[in-house]
């Protein structure tokens, strides 16, 4: 494929060797500090390539079970340690002044997460215009996929913001064909579990099976 495809392999776990198996193969990691835990400091120095912090709260598919202030503190923290990017949510409490932060180190991705279904195409429309406003740098939209047709809806945001950096796929079995096509279609990067058993989100595809099918569309 003449543009691979951005891959961003999602660490949830502190098993270097993996995380190392996988390197060459990817562009990017996403690092879950809500499912990785306390060694995720350490984890990182490790990385030889760029990385995303995530500590994603419970409402939104994370597990962070502390308060809200340690949450966004561990997500500064990161750009000290070389966060290329910091995930935080567009619901976030004082956002304008996170984001302020944030950007004071990092690029400033925000997110959106609905963990029951694809709100409508106008709903998800207004959330990028939102995120736009509040000053992202990379606008990250995920459903959940009750249906096929939901992958088409969560996709058309990518030509609808021609000049914005968009992630945007659904979760779930169904959501397969949006996690897949997101960068064909000029996302900015797709998700993926390093091994099976190890995914940070529903429906998400490994490395390894994101390259084959990018392999046979060469």
């Amino acid at each position: 494929m003449k543009n691979r495809p951005r891959i961003c392999a999602s660490i949830v776990n502190d098993d270097l060797a993996a995380i190392k198996g996988i390197a060459p193969f990817v562009e990017l990691f996403e690092v879950r500090i809500d499912l990785i835990g306390e060694g995720w400091p350490e984890l990182v120095k490790q990385l030889e390539k760029p990385w995303i912090a995530c500590n994603r709260v419970a409402g939104e598919g994370g597990r962070w079970p502390g308060s809200e202030s340690a949450r966004i503190e561990k997500l500064l923290g990161a750009i000290d340690l070389g966060a290329a990017i910091i995930d935080i949510e567009l619901a976030t409490e004082n956002l304008a002044s996170v984001v302020k932060r944030i950007k004071a180190g990092a690029e400033c991705l925000l997110s959106f997460h609905d963990i029951n279904g694809t709100p409508p195409p106008e709903r998800m429309k207004e959330i990028v215009d939102r995120q736009l406003a509040a000053g992202a740098d990379i606008c990250k939209v995920v459903t959940t996929a009750q249906k096929f047709e939901d992958n088409l809806a969560v996709l058309q945001l990518i030509p609808d913001f021609p000049k914005a950096r968009i992630v945007s796929f659904a979760m779930g079995p169904l959501g397969f064909t949006s996690r897949i096509f997101c960068p064909l279609a000029g996302g900015d990067f797709v998700y993926a579990a390093i091994e099976k058993g190890r995914e940070a989100a529903s429906g998400q595809i490994t490395v390894g099976e994101l390259r084959r099918i990018y392999g046979v569309m060469t």
